[in-house]
């Protein structure tokens, strides 16, 4: 691969998508890192060989620049990056919220904009990315971070309109499974199990769980079905779920963040 990638920002899902790349054989030289403090910068020189650079270095020379900045920062950065940025770079924002259109307005008419929504699962190659085009993105455009991401995980293409409702549900959603394994976990120490011993059994029901979700082709109904006897253990405890509305509970929750994420969004514009 001889295209320079450069990775803008490299906190914990930056550099876990460096990792993945070089892992599916991308050459270390062939990837720049920025980072705010120096110290970091070092680090990520010794334990993967990618060379850290200026912001402004990176968008000189790299051919396709990732940007992992926060939100709230990702303005500041691309007052930095415009003077240097041709406008045949392609540019990929991971920033919750922040539309295409929002690149697009700063940087040379024509830049090529690609919105991509991952999540922490980026961190051990499960991750779940989902990308959208920008005005100027092209098919090849896509497949190229359909490359980068694939890395660490699985892709998905959706319109630009649909991104919120993916943050809500695939950005946010690793959180919502550590709170139920946290919930059910104290449940069973209620129960009288150790901890260790509850997470143990929760985990390893989790992991079945997603396993027979992805490679059995059931509809999830049918799976809980297969599960619940007649007045058995397991209806009384989904009726309970249900008298505390439990299913009314992840429907508000979910729309919640999908407005927190369009909130995020209006906050760019000028």
């Amino acid at each position: 691969m001889t295209q320079k990638v450069a990775v803008l920002g490299t906190g914990k899902i930056g550099e876990a998508l460096l990792s993945g790349m070089i892992r599916a054989g991308w050459a270390p030289t062939d990837l720049l890192v920025t980072a705010r403090r120096q110290e970091r910068a070092d680090e990520l020189r010794t334990r993967y060989g990618v060379t850290p650079v200026s912001n402004q270095e990176a968008a000189k020379t790299a051919d396709t620049l990732i940007l992992t900045v926060k939100p709230q920062d990702m303005g500041a950065l691309l007052d930095e990056l415009a003077p240097h940025v041709p406008a045949d770079r392609l540019v990929v924002s991971g920033a919750a919220g922040v539309p295409t259109a929002f690149f697009e307005d700063r940087l040379a008419a024509g830049t090529p904009v690609v919105r991509v929504m991952t999540n922490t699962p980026a961190l051990v190659d499960e991750a779940m990315s989902v990308i959208s085009a920008g005005s100027h993105a092209t098919a090849d455009h896509l497949a190229h971070a359909e490359e980068i991401f694939g890395a660490v995980g699985k892709t998905l293409r959706v319109p630009e309109s649909q991104q919120d409702a993916c943050t809500a549900l695939s950005g946010s959603g690793p959180a919502y499974f550590f709170y139920l394994v946290e919930a059910m976990t104290d449940a069973g120490i209620l129960l009288g199990l150790p901890r260790d011993k509850a997470h143990d059994l929760i985990v390893q029901s989790a992991i079945g769980a997603a396993t027979m979700l992805r490679d059995s082709g059931e509809h999830p109904v049918k799976l809980r079905e297969n599960v619940t006897s007649p007045a058995g253990t397991t209806i009384n405890a989904i009726r309970e779920l249900e008298n505390h509305g439990v299913r009314a509970a992840l429907i508000a929750a979910l729309e919640a963040a999908r407005d927190r994420s369009r909130e995020l969004a209006s906050g760019t514009k000028d």
